[in-house]
């Protein structure tokens, strides 16, 4: 069967400002172009059932907000974890700061506040977009037995866990990157991410906004449980992002090993 190589899967995003105004940024960039290459973390295929339209989405790894080519300070201040999500024609960029709603401006500041979670059409933020995801033979390990010895073997593995509501299926895929096993016992356990995690209550074209980002955990195929990265107060009147979220739902979960 063929799967995604994550580890030769990426997008590609370029902006160039003498095209069109930086719609993003929190600072002035001391270059004109740059095409930002991210590595991919997660697929995610939303089928809506009664259309039977496909969405797709990406995730990007996370990164730092930075200044590109200068000299020193290359990261911001104030600086945000920066995550990218995109299908292949809009966008969300997802900042968090050393606390949540920070209220950290755009440049130029006569833009306002920018959103932590910032939704928008890529034609109008940015030069180009490529989303390249690398197909590779995979085998579906069907057994704990299989998966454990592909593991233990150093196997680079994939998953695939599928959730389904009255309106909608979700196909997630992401590469396994910690998983525990046990021979002794037979047991497997993933726990990796983070991935997509859909919010099924929002209507087709509102879907890339309802996205949270999660981990996964899952020790048989029919069901797993989520942890997602919400608001989290941690004072009075002060919230964090972190994962503190724990969902449980039935699921329907596959690990693949990569063959070539």
């Amino acid at each position: 069967m063929q799967t995604i190589d994550f580890a030769r899967s990426f997008l590609t995003f370029r902006i160039d400002t003498l095209k069109k105004p930086p719609l993003t940024t929190s600072h002035k960039s001391p270059h004109t172009l740059n095409n930002a290459r991210i590595q991919l973390d997660c697929r995610c295929e939303v089928r809506e059932k009664r259309r039977d339209v496909i969405q797709e989405f990406v995730l990007g790894a996370s990164c730092k907000t930075e200044r590109v080519g200068v000299d020193q300070d290359l990261f911001t201040d104030p600086n945000a974890d920066f995550v990218p999500i995109f299908s292949r024609d809009t966008f969300m960029n997802l900042k968090a700061f050393d606390r949540a709603d920070k209220g950290v401006m755009f440049y130029p500041p006569s833009r306002g506040v920018q959103p932590e979670r910032q939704v928008g059409r890529v034609a109008e933020a940015f030069d180009s977009l490529q989303i390249d995801l690398h197909r590779a033979e995979g085998e579906v390990l069907e057994t704990p037995d299989a998966i454990i010895a592909a593991t233990l073997a150093k196997h680079p593995l994939v998953a695939r866990t599928e959730l389904e509501s009255e309106l909608y299926t979700a196909l997630i895929e992401y590469p396994v990157k910690t998983i525990n096993v046990d021979e002794r016992d037979n047991i497997y356990q993933t726990d990796t991410g983070p991935i997509l995690f859909p919010d099924f209550a929002r209507a087709p074209e509102d879907l890339l906004g309802g996205f949270e980002l999660a981990f996964v955990a899952f020790n048989c195929p029919v069901w797993a449980e989520f942890i997602l990265r919400v608001k989290a107060p941690v004072a009075e009147g002060v919230s964090v992002y972190h994962y503190s979220r724990r969902v449980r739902v039935e699921a329907r979960s596959h690990i693949i090993r990569l063959l070539s």
